[in-house]
């Protein structure tokens, strides 16, 4: 391997490392094609100008640059690429692996045309193992820069640079996987597939690699992305060789699922979660990000008045106030020297009682209780004892706890209104509401805890009854005639309610997030809109869509 071979008599081809190259001068493979180039280039056409040069990349200089760069890639001279990058170690050891870990037998590598220093790329390539190969094909594009000290144009090493999904020390690789495969079916035995529900494509890997061995499949060869973080699960980009999954069976609807993911997708940057407040049961998961990230269940942003939810019942089960008895909302209120006041400054009426100031979301009527309370724990107590926020929830996937910390001035004024320290994801919002409903905490489960014999957390008290009946009248009384009301009007029944929030997180420039969550029958969902501005706007259709599938 690596010598030079005659293709027709005349032009050159080799074969390196595995991976074929038909070299400028002639056409015989044509594993190496460049846009508008007839093959008769000469050495020059590759080679990138030596001398320092300043000021911006230009459109030639990209264009020769990674014309040189994706030849080399293609020939499998890691070195001779590497030097055209400006992280020799990193792409070398990239360009390297492409052939030795992803099994990368023959590459055709088409770049696109120059805009600007960013130059598109066409990768074609076979991937061989054990005796298999098969195709993988992609798009991604590379960016030249100026050398910090050489002056040079230099590739602008990225791990997308290989594969465009790769990001920061993520690795392409390819083989027989540790966790075999496993077909994942929900409550029904319907099966669950990333195709079908695409935001469950992280949750459906997470399963994998954390019951695949468990259930009794057997694993097959793929090619996969090798996360950074080793307890993050791998991403499949291309089956090899079928494995023999095992049948996983999750707690998840199918038609719940379905119309969860149609609601996020109006939104971007948006999640939701709908549980069952009778066992606690995850029937759907949903996010419509950019990002990829599962911020249904691993999100921490603060959940704004969503947390009233568990205000209220702390006021209420200290008997500060009543659902019936009066609770003074005025325009502004100070604690701890900040100001805090209503959405547009409004006020209610002298004599307007709790569940008025509750389902008008009325910032100003939970704040003037902190002085009554006189205890800065009293809140976290409220929302780990009877809530169960922060005992360490074991879903059968990676999620994160809320967080409720204990604060003191004008924080523990914010945390009352779910500002301040307080982190929330819509699984600890869905989840606060289903214990609302029934006024027990049951931790949320995707899967069986029977599969793996891990622990479920549980509450240390149960909701007053009291409190717990003039909850859901508040909450019932704010989708029929409160904040929640236009979006909760499409959701069926009369057995329904609901709280809105926003959370202000950024700059005062920045759009609130966008917070809802509700319940219908014996279905509790929460839904989060990044930037998305009040909580009926958003998240609210999101959660009535969600509420009437289940």
């Amino acid at each position: 391997m690596g010598e030079d071979e005659k293709v027709n008599g005349a032009a050159k081809g080799a074969v390196i490392g595995g991976v074929f190259l038909a070299m400028l001068g002639g056409a015989g493979y044509g594993v190496y094609t460049l846009v508008g180039d007839s093959g008769e280039g000469s050495d020059s056409d590759t080679t990138v100008q030596s001398g320092k040069g300043s000021g911006p990349v230009g459109e030639k200089e990209a264009a020769k640059t990674a014309k040189a760069f994706l030849a080399a890639w293609a020939s499998g001279d890691e070195r001779g690429a590497a030097d055209l990058t400006n992280n020799a170690a990193a792409a070398q050891t990239a360009v390297g692996e492409f052939k030795t870990k992803a099994y990368v037998s023959r590459a055709v590598i088409t770049p696109g045309e120059a805009n600007g220093a960013t130059v598109p790329f066409k990768v074609e390539a076979e991937i061989t193992y054990e005796g298999t190969t098969k195709p993988l094909a992609y798009d991604s594009q590379l960016t030249v820069v100026r050398g910090l000290t050489s002056g040079k144009p230099l590739v602008d090493w990225q791990p997308s640079v290989i594969h465009p999904q790769l990001q920061k020390d993520e690795k392409l690789r390819a083989g027989a996987p540790a966790n075999p495969p496993v077909k994942a079916v929900d409550r029904n035995g319907e099966e669950l597939t990333a195709e079908k529900f695409p935001s469950l494509r992280q949750v459906l890997d997470e399963l994998r690699q954390s019951y695949g061995d468990k259930a009794g499949g057997k694993p097959g060869a793929e090619v996969w992305i090798e996360p950074a973080a080793k307890e993050a699960p791998k991403r499949t980009l291309l089956t090899l060789v079928e494995g023999e999954p095992s049948t996983l069976k999750t707690y998840l609807d199918a038609k719940v699922q379905a119309a969860a993911e149609q609601a996020v997708v109006a939104f971007p940057e948006a999640s939701v979660v709908a549980v069952k407040p009778s066992n606690g049961h995850i029937l759907a998961v949903a996010n419509h990000r950019k990002d990829g990230f599962n911020a249904a269940m691993q999100g921490n942003r603060a959940p704004g008045s969503t947390m009233k939810i568990v205000t209220g019942a702390m006021l209420l089960d200290r008997g500060l106030v009543a659902a019936d008895k009066p609770a003074e909302c005025p325009k502004e209120v100070s604690w701890g020297g900040r100001a805090f006041h209503n959405l547009k400054n409004f006020d209610l009426p002298a004599g307007t009682n709790f569940s008025t100031s509750f389902a008008r979301s009325c910032n100003t009527a939970f704040i003037k209780q902190i002085k009554p309370v006189d205890d800065d724990s009293a809140l976290p107590k409220e929302a780990t004892e009877v809530f169960g926020i922060g005992l360490d929830w074991k879903t059968g996937i990676k999620s994160t706890d809320g967080k409720v910390p204990p604060a003191t001035g004008a924080s523990a004024a914010a945390a009352y209104i779910g500002q301040g320290q307080i982190t929330m994801n819509p699984l600890n919002v869905a989840s606060i509401t289903a214990t609302a409903r029934t006024g027990v905490f049951r931790q949320p489960l995707l899967v069986s805890p029977e599969l793996d014999g891990r622990t479920v957390a549980t509450a240390q008290r149960r909701m007053k009854s009291s409190v717990q009946q003039q909850l859901v009248s508040m909450m019932k009384l704010t989708a029929t005639s409160g904040t929640a009301r236009e979006a909760m009007a499409p959701v069926r029944g009369s057995d329904k309610g609901a709280k809105t929030g926003s959370a202000e997180v950024g700059g005062a420039g920045d759009s609130p997030d966008s917070w809802f969550t509700g319940f219908s029958g014996d279905v509790a969902a929460a839904a989060m809109v990044e930037g998305g501005g009040h909580g009926g706007e958003a998240a609210g259709p999101i959660v009535a869509k969600v509420l009437n599938a289940g």
